[in-house]
């Protein structure tokens, strides 16, 4: 008997975002030989994407974790796209499975991590995983989020306060923090020198009880309503089957 769930018959449509128009083209033919997947769209910047991904009926979006020549633009496309696309599931890519970047990927909210240095086959089971609503982690991705809570079981508990302890400014370092922006990159988008960034973080770190940027992710992570606190900061900004 046919199951009557159109997610089983019907092809996955899917819009792709890479730092290249040759990566895109070959990730883009990869996926089209699954005869599920269906190339919906596909974009080499960050604008790009929001405009393709806009317009397109989507039901999955594969992003690299660099665009925009931003090691982490990928994760700040992906975050806006879901500002209003909430229900489209998205995979990021990314060729480091550093503890940091796995845990900026969740936070800009990816369902699924792909690791370029696994085999290409295995995207595909992601995409079918992730587009069935269950969340894709290998075992290292695993072993990194269980790596990250054990180095944050001695951090402070934030209490009532948690992040509201926090100034506006301090608030704004930690949202382009989750972004995935460097000191310098904070600095430039916030008008300030990399030195007083840096002054900044530490004062944070202070205040929360965290000693490093991968256990301020984390805690931002997990106590999401709370980061939202304070003054909101603006990230940056077809083809049919």
């Amino acid at each position: 008997m046919k199951s009557k769930d159109t997610r089983t018959s019907d092809p996955i449509r899917i819009v792709v975002a890479t730092n290249s128009y040759i990566h895109g083209q070959v990730l883009s033919e990869f996926l089209k030989r699954d005869e599920m997947l269906c190339i919906a769209g596909a974009a080499v910047s960050s604008q790009e994407f929001l405009e393709v991904a806009g317009r397109t009926n989507a039901n999955l979006v594969v992003i690299s974790a660099q665009l925009d020549d931003d090691p982490k633009g990928g994760m700040a496309a992906l975050r806006q796209y879901q500002e209003t696309h909430p229900q489209v599931p998205g995979i990021i890519t990314v060729d480091s499975l550093k503890s940091e970047t796995v845990l900026e990927a969740f936070r800009a909210g990816a369902r699924g991590i792909f690791s370029e240095q696994d085999p290409p086959e295995t995207l595909y089971k992601c995409v079918r995983v992730v587009y069935q609503g269950q969340i894709w982690a290998t075992s290292r991705e695993l072993r990194i989020a269980l790596e990250a809570l054990s180095s944050v079981r001695t951090v402070r508990a934030p209490g009532a306060g948690g992040l509201t302890l926090l100034t506006a400014r301090e608030l704004q370092v930690v949202h382009l923090l989750a972004e995935g922006l460097t000191n310098s990159e904070i600095g430039i988008r916030l008008g300030l020198s990399r030195h007083t960034v840096k002054n900044y973080l530490l004062k944070i770190f202070d205040k929360l009880g965290v000693s490093n940027r991968v256990e301020l992710l984390f805690l931002s992570l997990t106590h999401p309503a709370q980061s939202d606190v304070g003054t909101r900061v603006n990230t940056k900004h077809g083809l049919n089957c």
